[in-house]
């Protein structure tokens, strides 16, 4: 299933829906554009690229290292790895996580698994409560379709379990749960005591609809976070299936699940996790970081575990989003066309790296961003900023979550420009 639907994607027609792609192009399937190789800064001809702007592009070289560098690290540290997908929802990308040693795919709601389930992933872990009958009744119907199916979802409160028992009614297969501890009093979601993880235990017990498989938790919610926090709250996420474990409430899982880890203290995870006890049975130790994938300029750069280890490697930037200037209005100012439409935001503003002119590129020396319109960066520019209209200026980004779901399409780039695959989004 997950081959046929990639196949179909590169089948897909190049055309409107597509931002930043050549004009020329459109009618040609992806698979031919991309046979094409064009350059993403050549500006057209025959074998040219066309490439408008705003244009997203991925580079191909830091993707691939990205994926290499954790999947070494997940084995070194002896973790299952379920990378999240919602950073990314491309199922090209998903296959190549699998391909790099990734246990299985994290997701947040029913629509991310059913694009997963689309394209034929098998393992899928949601990191989130699920109590939608709708979306309940169509996961009961895919677990008893496709027997090799294998989902994880999370549970924190004994009408949760209610409400599931009452949609799954007559499931052909349990399904699988794990408690999801909360990160603390101000934190999201998630049971707050030991107690309450007791109560919704024996609720799920007390139903044949689902099977208590482990515990999870997200160490990114835990207030004023530092590593000793962190780490005090994964401990007692440790203690807590030990304990369930120790009354029993595991009986009918094959394995024990324990699962923690964002994209800013996976170190942490790793640390703690190689510290769990003896078991019952085996422990599956998952991680579910996810922005590792194109990783960023800014938030994920900052806090990347990799900076407080740097012996482990480090992850590369893999975004850029071109823009042109459009606007030179004052010696202080400039516009490029790009804008709150095209570039993540939430988190920083975008930084001016490189400008291009005439074929070349330097350094974006005394350019600031220091704003976003909806189709608009606003530039500072100082006395040393040698930019003027029609110049493309390459701009690096924080935050990948907010930065792929603006682009359903988005050319991978070599360092020479020369676009050798696209990705395709469903967000």
């Amino acid at each position: 299933m997950g081959t046929e639907a990639l196949t179909r994607l590169a089948e897909e027609h190049v055309d409107h829906r597509f931002k930043g792609l050549p004009p020329d192009a459109y009618g040609l399937t992806v698979a031919e554009l991309a046979a094409q190789r064009r350059n993403l800064f050549h500006d057209g001809g025959r074998d040219g690229g066309g490439f408008t702007t705003p244009v997203l592009a991925l580079s191909a070289e830091r993707l691939a290292h990205n994926l290499a560098l954790m999947e070494t690290y997940t084995a070194r540290h002896g973790l299952a790895f379920a990378p999240h997908g919602k950073t990314s929802m491309a199922p090209q990308l998903f296959h190549r996580q699998l391909e790099h040693g990734a246990w299985g795919i994290t997701l947040a709601l029913p629509h991310q698994v059913r694009v997963a389930r689309a394209f034929g992933i098998r393992r899928v872990f949601l990191a989130n409560e699920l109590v939608d009958a709708s979306a309940l009744r169509w996961l009961a119907a895919e677990l008893a379709a496709d027997p090799e199916f294998r989902f994880i979802a999370y549970v924190d409160s004994v009408r949760g379990v209610e409400l599931m028992d009452a949609a799954l009614a007559g499931a052909a297969r349990p399904v699988d749960v794990v408690i999801e501890l909360g990160a603390g009093e101000a934190a999201r979601t998630g049971v707050r005591t030991e107690a309450e993880a007791g109560e919704v235990a024996a609720a799920v017990a007390a139903v044949p609809t689902l099977r208590l498989v482990g515990v999870a938790g997200y160490e990114g919610e835990v207030p004023k976070a530092d590593p000793e926090r962190v780490r005090s709250y994964l401990r007692r996420l440790v203690a807590l299936a030990a304990g369930l474990d120790g009354a029993g409430r595991f009986g009918e899982a094959d394995e024990i699940v324990v699962s923690a880890g964002g994209s800013a203290w996976f170190d942490a995870v790793a640390d703690v996790f190689a510290g769990i006890p003896a078991l019952s049975r085996p422990v599956l130790k998952l991680l579910r970081s996810g922005a590792y994938v194109s990783h960023d300029d800014g938030h994920y750069h900052r806090l990347t575990p990799f900076g407080r280890v740097p012996e482990e490697g480090a992850l590369e930037p893999a975004f850029r989003l071109w823009a042109q200037v459009v606007s030179r209005p004052t010696p202080e100012q400039a516009f490029a066309n790009a804008g709150k439409r095209d570039a993540a935001y939430d988190l920083d503003l975008p930084t001016a790296q490189v400008v291009r002119r005439d074929g070349e590129e330097r350094p974006a020396a005394g350019i600031t961003v220091t704003g976003l319109s909806d189709q608009h960066t606003w530039l500072r520019t100082g006395p040393e900023a040698d930019v003027e209209v029609g110049d493309w200026i390459g701009f690096g980004l924080s935050h990948p979550c907010t930065s792929f779901d603006k682009w359903q399409l988005i050319p991978v780039a070599e360092a020479d420009g020369t676009v050798v695959d696209y990705i395709r989004t469903f967000f």
